[in-house]
């Protein structure tokens, strides 16, 4: 049984004439424990596909399940990791997990004593009284990381999370991410715009057309050793043949999505 599948899931906007289709016939599987990266130009309905599994959006037809149930409302076997913090700003990083706990009904106490645990995971052990204002952006990632995993969701589901961080702090937190992921192997849906990220973190790279009506247009195996450094497996020249594989599958529809903007200074869609 797949952690994920989704049937035929169109999602559409509106009505009559100002009705917008953003995805239109989507299949996909994720076995449990797999690791599957979704790239695709802006606007291309990658995160909303996050949405339809997460519960937090209506699919307009077709069917999404998670470990085999219809997802009617939040999916709960899921964790979601978004792209904008979603940290508290007055609670420290420790009340920052622990309340991820609290709000299923465990004790205060016994709630701070796993966020401890799971803050040193990510290795933020000695920041436990630091406020959000007070740390950096991968320490934030840490902290929001931690906040998800302590639920122990069985699927992640990660839009982008890295996206506002430097480029070697992106390769450190992609590391993070490998490391903790190779411990218990959940599946992992993760959203990217960095074709170099989703090749060095996944096991397989869905590759989504332009919109309206965008549709998955190909699907890579990603047959490179594991376990991986982030910033290593790069030097692997069998990641440069995947690399260029995959942009051939992508370039045209990139360019199609800015059409109109690479026209107006003189582009070449």
């Amino acid at each position: 049984m797949p952690a994920v599948r989704l049937a035929g899931i169109e999602v559409s906007f509106g009505e009559g004439t100002t009705r917008f289709v953003a995805v239109s016939g989507v299949d996909l599987s994720v076995a449990a424990g797999e690791f599957v990266a979704i790239v695709g130009p802006t606007g291309c309905g990658k995160s909303t596909l996050l949405n339809v599994i997460g519960g937090l959006l209506n699919a307009s037809a077709g069917a999404a399940f998670v470990e085999g149930q219809a997802v009617r409302g939040i999916s709960k076997p899921c964790g979601y990791l978004f792209q904008a913090d979603a940290l508290m700003p007055w609670k420290t990083a420790l009340a920052n997990v622990a309340v991820a706990l609290e709000i299923t009904g465990i004790g205060r106490s016994e709630a701070e004593r796993q966020a401890r645990a799971f803050l040193a995971r990510v290795g933020l052990a000695r920041f436990g009284d630091r406020y959000p204002h007070q740390l950096s952006g991968g320490q934030k990632k840490r902290v929001a990381l931690a906040q998800m995993l302590i639920r122990d969701p069985r699927i992640l589901l990660m839009d982008e999370p890295f996206g506002p961080l430097d480029a070697q702090t992106r390769v450190l937190m992609g590391d993070l991410l490998l490391k903790l992921w190779q411990q218990d192997r959940k599946a992992v849906l993760f959203v990217t715009h960095d074709l170099d990220e989703a090749i060095a973190l996944a096991d397989r790279v869905v590759v989504m057309s332009a919109g309206p009506q965008s549709r998955i247009i190909a699907q890579h195996r990603v047959d490179l050793p594991r376990p991986r450094e982030a910033a290593e497996i790069r030097l692997d020249p069998a990641f440069h043949v995947l690399q260029k594989a995959i942009w051939n599958d992508l370039r045209a529809e990139v360019m199609r999505a800015y059409g109109d903007e690479f026209a107006a200074i003189g582009g070449k869609p």
